[in-house]
């Protein structure tokens, strides 16, 4: 049978593909790939309307109801880069920045904030964020399992700006000679708090893990481990989200720096939209799902 693929753009054809009912569109899109070679799989998307949903690749075409001489609209999503180069990028980035201003003070304050002793504070809070950054690093390497392969590059600039300029703001204010640091009470609880959840975020990031078998993209419902640290999917979708707006809060408490107010701020309000969106899917996918589990901040939504 022959199926018609047209631009989503202005509709324009742009092949006509002989295929079996039983293909699938991931070997629709290798089929595009060898016709048009700039087009390669992950940059495509098919849909069934040119303003409609994506097409899941591993439908198959008798699956869509598609008949000989149907149509498929296909998508042109733009050069692509791999999700661990995106977020290897990202966290290096303020890994770096962070400890550059922590380590040259006078490159930032003058000459004489060589000879000004910075806070112990200071020195802690430095401490946490290369701790934080390079668990991301490590299990961006070794931990996690990506359900899409890539995302588009113009992303990448967009994302990096927000991690690399947010990571200048903080330490510029933390490791700042004049900055007022709280009393040693206030900064050891929230040091306390802040490793509990960075524990946390791990202990999620695991249990994730080990709930995708390698290689597919099975979903399943969360649920705790023996790990007593994942007890949060008892209360929220999306507990590692949860552990990591816990941390950014506690490095604020501890610093008592504003800006890193902003940062966990800016933090929990993307993160707040993708636990939406996720426990919404969830729910919608799994008719069994836990009723009394919210989004992201437990009790609340």
């Amino acid at each position: 049978m022959e199926i018609g693929i047209l631009s989503t753009s202005g509709g324009k054809q742009l092949a006509t593909l002989t295929v079996d009912p039983n293909s699938t569109l991931k070997e629709l899109k290798t089929q595009i790939h060898h016709l048009k070679s700039h087009l390669y799989p992950d940059r495509q998307e098919f849909r069934q309307e040119p303003r409609g949903k994506g097409l899941d690749e591993s439908k198959t075409v008798a699956a869509l109801g598609l008949k000989n001489h149907s149509k498929l609209y296909l998508k042109d999503l733009g050069p692509q880069v791999a999700w661990k180069t995106v977020f290897l990028t990202e966290y290096a980035g303020p890994l770096f920045v962070y400890v550059w201003i922590h380590q040259r003070p006078w490159l930032f304050y003058g000459e004489g904030a060589a000879n000004q002793p910075m806070t112990q504070v200071a020195h802690i809070a430095a401490y946490c964020w290369v701790i934080h950054y390079t668990k991301r690093i490590l299990e961006t390497l070794f931990v996690h399992r990506f359900s899409h392969a890539t995302m588009p590059v113009r992303n990448l600039f967009r994302n990096c700006a927000y991690y690399w300029i947010f990571a200048a703001y903080v330490a510029y204010h933390v490791n700042h000679p004049l900055s007022t640091a709280p009393c040693q009470m206030q900064s050891y609880i929230a040091l306390g708090f802040w490793t509990i959840c960075e524990l946390g975020n791990f202990s999620i990031h695991w249990a994730l893990r080990n709930l995708r078998p390698p290689g597919s993209k099975e979903r399943r419902i969360p649920r705790p481990t023996k790990d007593p640290l994942t007890f949060m999917f008892n209360l929220v979708s999306c507990p590692n989200y949860t552990y990591e707006v816990g941390g950014w809060v506690a490095f604020t408490i501890m610093t008592q720096c504003l800006p890193a107010g902003l940062f966990a701020f800016a933090g929990f309000y993307q993160m707040a939209v993708w636990a939406i969106g996720k426990h919404r899917a969830y729910k919608k996918d799994f008719k069994d799902y836990p009723r009394g589990r919210k989004a992201i901040i437990p009790f609340v939504f």
